[in-house]
């Protein structure tokens, strides 16, 4: 069993890179190898000196011939330019996402036509590619049904990618499977150049004793999905068996990662109540009206029914999301939470 992480070490890809080498199986079977593409890779990683790991260092459209060198059982493909990279700068978007999945899906379709195994390729997409558009606003709850209109360059080259996904499965290429992503948060680390990134930074900062920027009104509500969550999703799509009837993956359609609809306000107050006062009082509420152009398009409540059948679940509060952070990175966070441990989650 030989497995691809392409932007296996960006955050993600490191959080599903531990899950795998935690188990060192793929539904039951043995990993082989574990291969981890990435245009950078840190000059000391424990991950890198595992046995099981291989490294494919640059970028990943001019080392696909690396990445087939052996034959390519499972892709997990989460490697992407970021939503305000992709509005910023348009090539980079079209090269980076669209022209480099292509490429991938043509190398994997390679494959399986000279007699190969046929790849079973996860493909990271996003609630990006739904928008509201003048002519068809979005329904007050979206489903996998729902016409996705982006209002941006980044959700656009997600949906064409979906698309190709789904062809090539029909084909028989590839088995396809498409994750759409929610907003990740919190996310540990440096802040990104994604358009939801404040979305973690408005918790992450104040944590670290940071001051934070807030660019969007605070009723904003938004569809969220902690890194738990969203790595048990994955993994859960990439392993399970097509067919129908519940836990069986159905059809071509993507599926929606279980999502969980909180406000800004919202996620602030939860801040306030597990950090304090001082905490929360590091967040300036700023407007950017391109940030919340884009964010604000995104739909925020979704029917999870087809994520359901899979057995996933949304986090069940954000106080829960915030809670698992600071289990998870302690060293992030400049001083422990003033609640108790074990009080309860009241939940938002």
């Amino acid at each position: 069993m030989r497995i691809v992480i392409t932007g296996g070490f960006g955050f993600l890809g490191r959080q599903l890179t531990g899950t795998l080498l935690a188990t060192r199986t793929f539904r039951g079977a043995p990993i082989d190898r574990l291969v981890l593409a990435d245009r950078f890779v840190p000059a000391e990683s424990q991950t890198a000196s595992d046995p099981l790991v291989e490294i494919v260092q640059g970028d990943l459209i001019d080392r696909l011939d690396e990445v087939f060198a052996e034959p390519v059982d499972v892709l997990i493909h989460l490697a992407a330019a970021v939503s305000a990279e992709c509005e910023a700068d348009f090539d980079l978007g079209m090269s980076a996402n669209l022209d480099t999945t292509r490429a991938l899906l043509e190398a994997a379709r390679a494959q399986s036509a000279a007699g190969g195994p046929t790849p079973r390729v996860v493909f990271s997409s996003s609630v990006a590619v739904y928008g509201s558009d003048p002519a068809l606003p979005l329904p007050s709850v979206v489903s996998e049904s729902t016409l996705p209109t982006p209002r941006s360059s980044y959700g656009i080259q997600k949906l064409v990618c979906e698309q190709l996904v789904a062809d090539y499965t029909r084909r028989g290429f590839v088995d396809g499977r498409v994750a759409r992503l929610m907003t990740v948060s919190v996310r540990p680390g440096k802040p990104n150049a994604a358009a939801s990134g404040f979305l973690s930074g408005i918790i992450r900062e104040p944590l670290a004793g940071l001051p934070a920027i807030c660019p969007v009104r605070p009723d904003l509500r938004v569809a969220l999905a902690s890194p738990r969550r969203t790595v048990e999703a994955i993994l859960r799509i990439a392993e399970v068996e097509r067919g129908t009837g519940r836990g069986r993956l159905d059809g071509r359609l993507p599926v929606n990662l279980p999502a969980l609809t909180v406000s800004v306000a919202e996620m602030l107050a939860t801040l306030r109540q597990v950090a304090g006062d001082a905490v929360a009082d590091l967040v300036t509420i700023t407007p950017d009206r391109d940030i919340e152009a884009i964010v604000g398009s995104w739909p925020s409540v979704f029917d999870n029914t087809r994520a359901a059948a899979l057995g996933l679940e949304s986090d069940p509060s954000f106080e829960s999301v915030v809670r698992d952070y600071l289990a998870d990175h302690p060293a992030a966070v400049l001083a422990g939470p003033p609640l108790a441990a074990g009080q309860p989650d009241t939940g938002l």
